[in-house]
């Protein structure tokens, strides 16, 4: 473990290297998040601007939600962005070949490879929009609750990642899987809004199918309320446990099928 963390940290003081040679390139990235969070906090303006509420949520319980969503989104770009580049064209290329030639675990190289800092503006974001909204949100503050919500976000975080990690994952047998991440990672805005505005079919699907409800609205649910934590919590810390172990399984079995490609 204490080498693992030397590593990363080795690994990530070299990308921070290289991001400051281009603070061009970082502040454009920083720049491009932070309009899009102005976009989605728009949006929810615009809505309350014409009805006092949505599905008997509060303008500051949405806005809540809303931010609670953007921190295991921020913290999963912070740290776990690099698989990515693995859907996209690390395999497609043949520059896979140097993680499995080099003494590292090869999914944890990747992920240490790339540090995101460009992310800090979405996790600024959440926790702003949080602490406006909170005293207005009627939250359900106890020091269970505090407890809860330390322990919540890591295990939210790991859904986003074990999402990425099984979907990049298929690029070692389909050479670029970069549009299967895109399209189940797009899948998370529904995170950012209680899942009762949504039909059946949606509900269900980004609750148990790809659970993205649960890196958002269900935990942030049961800092509002305080009910079910059971469900609203426990259920984020089952799901990020069989997602990962699901993921790792598919990364194993991408590895083994995995043949350099490239010209």
């Amino acid at each position: 473990m204490r080498r693992a963390f030397k590593i990363y940290r080795i690994l990530v003081a070299q990308n921070l290297k290289r991001i400051m040679e281009y603070k061009a390139d970082f502040l454009t990235g920083a720049v491009s998040f932070l309009i899009d969070q102005a976009i989605g906090i728009a949006f929810i303006f615009i809505i309350f601007s014409q009805i006092p509420h949505l599905a008997g949520f509060t303008f500051e319980q949405i806005v809540f939600i809303y931010g609670f969503s953007q921190i295991p989104k921020g913290l999963d770009h912070l740290l776990a962005d690099n698989l990515w580049s693995v859907g996209y064209f690390i395999v497609r290329k043949g520059d896979f070949d140097k993680y499995l030639t080099r003494p590292i675990n090869p999914l944890f190289h990747v992920i240490a490879e790339t540090f995101q800092i460009d992310a800090v503006g979405e996790l600024v974001v959440g926790i702003g929009l949080m602490i406006y909204a909170a005293p207005n949100a009627g939250l359900y503050i106890t020091p269970v609750s505090v407890l809860l919500f330390i322990l919540v976000i890591p295990f939210a975080t790991l859904i986003y990642t074990s999402i990425k990690i099984a979907t990049a994952a298929f690029a070692f047998w389909i050479k670029s899987s970069g549009f299967i991440i895109q399209m189940v990672y797009g899948m998370n805005e529904f995170a950012k809004y209680p899942t009762t505005i949504y039909s059946t079919v949606i509900k269900t699907f980004v609750t148990y199918i790809i659970p993205f409800a649960f890196t958002g609205f269900y935990p942030a649910l049961y800092f509002l309320t305080g009910e079910n934590p059971l469900f609203h919590i426990g259920g984020v810390v089952l799901i990020s446990v069989i997602f990962l172990t699901i993921s790792l399984w598919i990364w194993k079995k991408g590895l083994s099928a995995y043949e350099s490609a490239g010209s």
